[in-house]
């Protein structure tokens, strides 16, 4: 009985149904797992987010996980349709929910996983816990008490670069922006950029309790690439960089210039919050759910850096 009761509940905890995904090809060797428009629901079934893969002739590279093991499972799944070359790599834009919690199902013998190394800040903190707590009651059957958190199998400490397949790829650290451990990867002969949350595109980013003034460092540095195709975390790809990047530059351009006069005023979140005209990004995606809180990180932010060159 007890052997009963244990397998029904195990089979409980599993999705009715696995997830198929379709890949979209967005240069000659890359291709793109676009998500869904706004937050993570277990409607969507947390397929919020991109992640995308480079076919070389030795190799896949695969850039993010999706945020849940049946997303992951479908990305494997998916890419054995386009190339029978094996996965050989997985690098990991950064350690946040939508786009980790598929490593689970890419790791496997002959599948590296690489990170940068101020990740290992956050695996090792309560965050982690909590947030994966969160997703599992969000999301469930999608995440659920056998998903966990893959740490890399590499850790990286700042720009890199490989070669696979006869083509070169490029990881760019972004020096800490949307997080501390942000890194990018460019295939130079595509000129192709997954971007990561660096990037967005059609969307309000998240930006928390993020480094903006970096961000818009790492926003200079996307540029400079020149990329052809930019892969954003979420949104569709851009081909048009210098125009698509402008968003997130004027949308954390502006954060820093309201919530900043504001802190410099003494003026309370609130009444500021109230006062600023945000009609240029009200109608974007994932507005209503993510504005708020940026303005807030935002404002506590420049609070911060006000602190900081008193004291300087």
């Amino acid at each position: 009985m007890g052997t009963a009761l244990l397998s029904a509940a195990h089979a409980a905890a599993q999705p009715a149904s696995d997830v198929v995904l379709v890949p979209t090809q967005v240069s000659p060797h890359g291709w793109l797992f676009q998500g869904e428009a706004g937050m993570a629901s277990a409607q969507n079934k947390g397929f919020m987010s991109n992640a995308g893969f480079v076919v070389t002739r030795d190799g896949v590279v695969v850039f993010d996980a999706l945020g849940t093991p049946a997303l992951g499972r479908a990305m494997v799944a998916a890419i054995a349709k386009v190339t029978p070359q094996p996965i050989r790599r997985v690098i990991v834009s950064h350690y946040h929910a939508d786009h980790i919690y598929g490593l689970q199902a890419l790791k496997a013998p002959g599948v590296e996983i690489w990170a940068q190394r101020k990740a290992q800040a956050y695996i090792a903190s309560p965050q982690a816990v909590e947030r994966l707590a969160q997703r599992r009651n969000e999301l469930f059957p999608w995440v659920n008490d056998e998903t966990v958190v893959v740490p890399p199998d590499l850790w990286l400490d700042g720009d890199t670069s490989f070669r696979m397949g006869g083509l070169t790829f490029r990881i760019v650290y972004s020096e800490g922006a949307h997080s501390p451990e942000d890194i990018m990867l460019y295939v130079e002969e595509d000129r192709l950029l997954f971007a990561g949350d660096l990037a967005y595109a059609g969307r309000v980013p998240f930006v928390g309790n993020a480094d903006s003034r970096g961000w818009l460092l790492a926003l200079d540095k996307m540029i400079a690439l020149q990329p052809t195709v930019v892969v954003p975390g979420h949104g569709p790809p851009s081909r048009d960089a210098a125009r698509d990047l402008a968003l997130t530059r004027d949308y954390l351009t502006y954060l820093r210039e309201t919530m900043g006069k504001a802190a410099r005023d003494f003026e309370p979140f609130d009444d500021a919050y109230a006062r600023t005209d945000w009609s240029k990004f009200r109608n974007l995606p994932a507005f209503e759910q993510a504005n708020r809180i940026n303005a807030f990180g935002t404002y506590l932010l420049m609070e911060q850096e006000l602190l900081r060159g008193a004291k300087s």
